[in-house]
């Protein structure tokens, strides 16, 4: 095996030849143990830190005026510079589509994460955000 090392009776592969693509009849994602989860407790700019490569973050209920910006660190050990960070508003809005959530920044070990208020008013909700780490190598 060209580019394999041994791990005792099985070999570990180094790159998989072939595998370019991935395809799925059904569901492709992470289980549960692979998820976690974190709770803001002062602002919407309060750092949270998930080692997992998917989650859920609730944000704390300050008040973002219209047309503004908030943006707070994920602190992951998962997360590298090469890596795409997928982010859903998955609960919290009164109104659906009142904000904007996504990574402005990555790298090796953090993500930062904007959420803009887009509602035309001033808003005060804790936001449920689910996100998932596509592994970019």
């Amino acid at each position: 095996m060209a580019n394999s090392k041994s791990i005792g009776i099985a070999y570990l592969d180094q790159d998989i030849i072939g595998a370019q693509y991935i395809y799925s009849d059904s569901e492709f994602g992470y289980t549960t143990s692979a998820q976690g989860s974190a709770t803001q407790l002062v602002d919407k700019t309060t750092a949270v830190t998930i080692n997992k490569s998917a989650g859920v973050i609730t944000t704390f209920a300050t008040s973002m005026l219209t047309a503004t910006n908030q943006t707070f660190t994920l602190n992951n050990t998962r997360i590298s510079a090469k890596d795409t960070i997928l982010l859903t508003v998955a609960s919290g809005p009164a109104t659906a589509g009142t904000y904007n959530v996504f990574a402005s920044a990555v790298s090796a070990g953090a993500a930062s994460i904007t959420i803009r208020n887009i509602s035309g008013g001033t808003l005060a909700e804790a936001l449920v955000i689910n996100f998932a780490i596509i592994h970019c190598q």
